[in-house]
């Protein structure tokens, strides 16, 4: 998805941290090849980090995308050796494909960066890839701030309003995440989190052992390894009651089921930390580093996602480039059991089955979703899907034919993937497709609602704008689309991102600005989710994209 070079110059402020720690590691010197000035390294750097690291890694080797490595060799299964690398390509080829992207997905980047910059980056990807250093428990515990103290914690909301019909929502590029009433519509507050937020977590109902007030607590991870918690029963200005730093690169963050621990799993260094809730202090470091499904030892294994099994007292840890699933025990954290699950590559994020017992994930490189049974801890299924799987939260609802089912978008085609998920219930059925859906576009994100008659789709990854700026809308009973709408028709903008409020009436959609201005100037669109009519717009939003009502997280809603 594409920023202009204004958004792009905040996320380089915001992603200040990830370059001070880069600073320390020397440009690396070559007798002859690419060479770039000092600054243009560094600013090289800072971009790859932005725009470049999360496809293809921090040192490389590639994942979602492919390797970046001056130079490769592979040895294949029949012994014949394969060679290549950006060397190879040269730089007049790697500047072509930068500017313009490539039939496989890669965006093209001629409206993201300038020429010099193009021009910059073909030569950096030439060079070593600096390696960053590690962070070590001490140093995350010296990063910990609390806003506000435990003892000062209200013991009932403070401002009178049904909190669990609020909307928690990222503003990606500005580094904050908006609280909205969803009965209002009114934003309460916009506050300021980590870079480039991803994913926002909160305390779930849970089979086990219920967390205190389910909801009340939400935890953002930002791009920069900052996690925030976040108390929606404060008044607005005081929501933000704690941070702390575990990572420079990062993704995601769950709550344990009992509401006392909190994880956040880091793309680098490789690893996940256990924290304490409460006070946000990091408990425990695990790395990730590890032998993938390849049998290869990969040291920049990425946590991809991370899940709170809504049966079991353990954590979901996706590790992106090992292809493995760890269900994490936190019952002990000092003897922490973890049982890797072997799958495919590359993990990316997934949904829980409406019983909570099946886990559902996008092996994306891999065109596979992978399913896990959580209560045995191993491999349930793998099924078979179109290009590019990524289903975001996710989607389950009742199909007239095949039973309970559940379904993904792709990035790499428009098709909506639809598969059986019953296997007590419909045994004939699960983990096999039912339908796919032909699209206008590739996307990004999938949902719906028990109370709804519908399946919401985007179409994002598409590359023309009227595409992009339009949803999609599947029956549930006919698996056919039955209204296709434009949002906005303003250009950089898109269509992004869907969530219901709490009771399945409203579907609130992202329209995402893309453009260079750094002004609030995207909003939510809301429609009648029974019509599909627009019935109201929130405004004064910083580039919006994922949104979370409490009631629906809370209650694993899909």
């Amino acid at each position: 998805m594409s920023l202009g070079i204004t958004q792009m110059k905040l996320r380089g402020a915001l992603g200040a941290g990830f370059a001070m720690i880069l600073g320390s590691v020397a440009m690396p010197a070559f007798a002859e090849g690419p060479s770039l000035s000092e600054e243009a390294f560094e600013a090289s750097k800072q971009l790859y980090f932005e725009q470049c690291a999360g496809c293809h890694g921090v040192l490389r080797k590639g994942a979602t995308g492919k390797s970046l490595e001056p130079h490769w060799k592979k040895t294949g299964a029949d012994g014949s050796v394969t060679e290549g690398g950006t060397l190879k390509l040269g730089q007049e080829r790697l500047e072509k494909i930068i500017a313009w992207g490539t039939e496989g997905g890669m965006n093209n980047f001629s409206d993201i960066m300038t020429e010099k910059q193009i021009k910059d980056m073909a030569t950096y990807i030439q060079m070593d890839a600096p390696k960053p250093p590690e962070m070590s428990l001490a140093q995350m515990r010296e990063t910990r701030k609390v806003y506000v103290e435990e003892a000062d914690y209200p013991t009932e909301p403070m401002h009178g309003r049904n909190w669990e019909n609020f909307f928690v929502v990222i503003e990606r590029d500005a580094g904050k995440v908006a609280v909205i009433d969803g009965d209002t519509k009114e934003v309460l507050v916009h506050i300021p989190t980590g870079y480039a937020v991803h994913v926002i977590k909160a305390s779930e109902h849970h089979a086990i052992e219920e967390p205190e007030h389910p909801g009340r607590f939400w935890y953002t991870m930002g791009r920069d390894g900052k996690m925030t918690k976040i108390d929606l029963w404060q008044t607005p200005d005081k929501m933000l009651v704690s941070e702390v730093k575990v990572a420079y690169d990062a993704r995601d963050v769950a709550v344990s089921g009992d509401g006392k621990y909190i994880i956040g799993g880091g793309y680098w260094p490789p690893h996940f930390v256990i924290s304490d809730a409460v006070t946000m202090e990091p408990l425990k470091v695990v790395s990730t580093r590890g032998v993938n499904v390849d049998g290869d030892y990969v040291e920049e294994a990425r946590v991809a996602a991370i899940y709170t099994t809504p049966n079991e007292p353990t954590w979901i840890v996706a590790v992106k480039e090992l292809g493995q699933l760890w269900q994490v025990d936190y019952t002990d954290l000092d003897n922490l059991r973890i049982d890797k699950i072997n799958s495919a590559k590359f993990l990316h994020d997934g949904f829980f089955d409406p019983t909570g017992r099946y886990f559902q994930i996008a092996a994306n490189a891999s065109n596979k979703m992978v399913v896990v049974d959580t209560e045995t801890h191993k491999l349930e299924a793998m099924i078979d899907v179109a290009a590019l799987p990524h289903p975001g939260p996710g989607a389950n609802w009742i199909d007239p034919n095949c039973g309970p089912v559940a379904g993904t978008t792709h990035l790499g085609v428009g098709t909506v993937t639809v598969w059986g998920n019953d296997p007590a219930g419909h045994p004939d059925n699960a983990w096999k497709t039912c339908y796919e859906v032909e699209t206008d576009g590739p996307g990004l994100f999938v949902r719906t609602h028990p109370n709804s008659d519908y399946i919401w789709a985007d179409q994002t990854k598409h590359p023309e704008p009227e595409v992009q700026q339009s949803v999609q809308v599947i029956s549930k009973e006919t698996g056919e689309i039955v209204k296709t709408i434009q949002l906005t028709e303003q250009e950089g903008h898109a269509a992004v991102h869907f969530e219901f409020n709490a009771d399945g009436t409203e579907v609130w959609v992202s329209n995402w600005n893309l453009s260079d201005s750094l002004e609030p100037n995207g909003e939510i669109v809301i429609y009648d989710a029974k019509t599909l009519e627009e019935i109201g717009r929130v405004k004064g939003l910083y580039a919006p994209t994922g949104k979370f009502n409490v009631h629906n997280r809370t209650n694993h809603v899909t």
